[in-house]
């Protein structure tokens, strides 16, 4: 049996460190085919039990004479969603990545020395390097007739919808849907670049929509409209492919913040059965006058003869009350132009420390539907705001984990379309993620872990590799910490345990 154990190709200087007692402590880069990425062999398996790169694969159309193709697509996108999930965000890093024996067999590459390649100058490098990659990326051009291969924007963005719907819990009763905007900031001259003045600089403003932590939706926009702009399509799309998995009979609550309380998505929501709303909803003159009373409520709670001798001497509004006290009231509100009919607003009477903090959300939840009954959160108007539209904040983390873990605003080509595809990318590997979280994490300390503490504990693990005839064979660190939830995790990857 032949058996290879690799020294590198460019010798390196030893380098010093302080001495340890009477022995030196030296370094350099001979270990051999050393990878720090041992946890791609996961990502490796759970890919393989979604099926996604291959399935994302079949979003493109690969024109290349395939006589000379070394690097299939499905290959190159796991290279590509592997190395964001394992903290490598820009096309650069994969010229050295490109070398490495462990994430070349997580994407599926029989060769993982890079030995048997057609031209002597990429001998030792089994994967793609950045510019073939960068071709991938390029071809998602709307009109890049001279791109062998070409991404079908319209075929990935139903791919992620049904990904995702189909990772959300089969037994789900009610499913709620999380929608938001935020900013994208741009620090070159990329196309659709415009100035946002809330963000106060030039950006993209994309669109997200969440399942609890399941990405269903990243649309990446221009910031030169409607921060809900494209979202009745978006729900349209989403609601009916839930409904095409789990029926007509599932309940579907839309949540949201006041930018996307709009007279035409609010509409259109209660016209379809099981389908509810709950936004937030901007305050102004007459909400805030039809809120007063309850603040004299809230007022008597922090201090009762301060409010009565205030009311005595015909004060206008509360007295400055120090501490913490809040009400809710049940008001019946319509616009005077943009809404079409009056609808349930719950408002929200706060004092902190002297200072008066109105709050307001928009629902067509009434807490009789049967679905309701027995939920705390359902059953009022306090519960439908403090449990059920505040946990809304949850889906603000989801969206903040992409943008910082997984590189979600590293949308720096100079075209908006491949930038959205950069954007999939990331969401695929945030559902990839969430799908190991759910199938392979549940029940150990990483089970509501985030991705960037999934990626330092589990998946940035030192292996050294040794390639013989008949075995890959990787061996990780005795001293890894958490060894037993790795086992666990390949376990139950390979369906060996529940």
């Amino acid at each position: 049996m032949h058996q290879t154990q690799a020294a590198t190709q460019c010798t390196q200087a030893k380098l010093e460190f302080q001495a340890l007692g009477g022995r030196r402590v030296e370094a350099d880069f001979s270990g051999g085919y050393l990878s720090s990425e041992g946890g791609s062999l996961l990502l490796r398996q759970i890919d393989q039990k979604l099926g996604l790169c291959e399935k994302l694969a079949g979003c493109f159309t690969d024109r290349r004479d395939q006589r000379f193709v070394e690097h299939d697509l499905a290959g190159m996108l796991r290279q590509r969603i592997f190395g964001l999930a394992l903290g490598y965000e820009d096309l650069n890093d994969h010229d050295c990545l490109r070398r490495d024996p462990l994430l070349a067999a997580a994407c599926g590459r029989a060769d993982v020395l890079g030995q048997e390649r057609h031209h002597a100058q990429d001998a030792g490098c089994p994967l793609a390097g950045k510019s073939t990659l960068n071709r991938m990326e390029l071809g998602a051009q709307e009109h890049a007739l001279t791109k062998k291969i070409h991404a079908d924007a319209d075929r990935i963005q139903d791919l992620l919808l049904q990904m995702a719907v189909a990772a959300i819990p089969r037994k789900s009763g009610v499913i709620v849907l999380d929608f938001d905007a935020t900013d994208d900031l741009l620090h070159g001259h990329q196309e659709g670049r415009f100035y946002h003045g809330y963000y106060k600089g030039y950006c993209y403003l994309p669109l997200y929509c969440f399942c609890g932590d399941v990405p269903l939706w990243s649309q990446l926009r221009t910031a030169d409209g409607d921060a809900a702009g494209g979202t009745l399509e978006a729900l349209q799309k989403i609601v009916k492919a839930i409904r095409g998995r789990f029926g007509r009979q599932v309940v579907i609550i839309v949540r949201a913040d006041s930018g996307f309380c709009r007279d035409e998505l609010m509409s259109w929501i209660e016209t379809q059965p099981q389908l509810y709303y709950v936004f937030g909803l901007a305050r102004n003159v007459r909400l805030q006058e039809m809120l007063a009373p309850t603040f004299w409520r809230t007022a008597a709670k922090l201090d009762a003869e301060a409010v009565r001798l205030a009311k005595a001497a015909g004060a206008k509004a509360p007295p400055e009350l120090e501490g913490t006290a809040r009400e809710f009231e049940e008001l019946s509100y319509r616009t005077l132009k943009t809404w079409s009919r009056e609808r349930r607003v719950i408002g929200k009477a706060e004092i902190t420390q002297g200072k008066t903090n109105p709050r307001f959300i928009v629902t067509n939840i009434s807490s009789r539907e049967p679905w309701a009954q027995g939920e705390e959160q359902f059953a009022t108007g306090s519960g439908l705001y403090e449990r059920f539209y505040c946990a809304r904040g949850n889906m603000e983390n989801r969206i903040k984990e992409q943008q910082l873990d997984l590189f979600a605003d590293r949308t720096s080509t100079a075209w908006k379309s491949s930038n959205q595809l950069r954007l999939w990318f990331s969401t695929f590997a945030y559902l990839l993620l969430s799908q190991m979280r759910a199938v392979a994490l549940h029940g150990t300390p990483l089970a509501t872990a985030t991705v960037g503490t999934i990626r330092l504990k589990l998946l940035k693990i030192a292996a050294l590799i040794t390639v013989s005839v008949r075995r890959i064979y990787v061996q990780l660190p005795s001293a890894c910490t958490l060894k037993e939830v790795y086992g666990l995790a390949q376990r139950r990857l390979a369906g060996c345990s529940p």
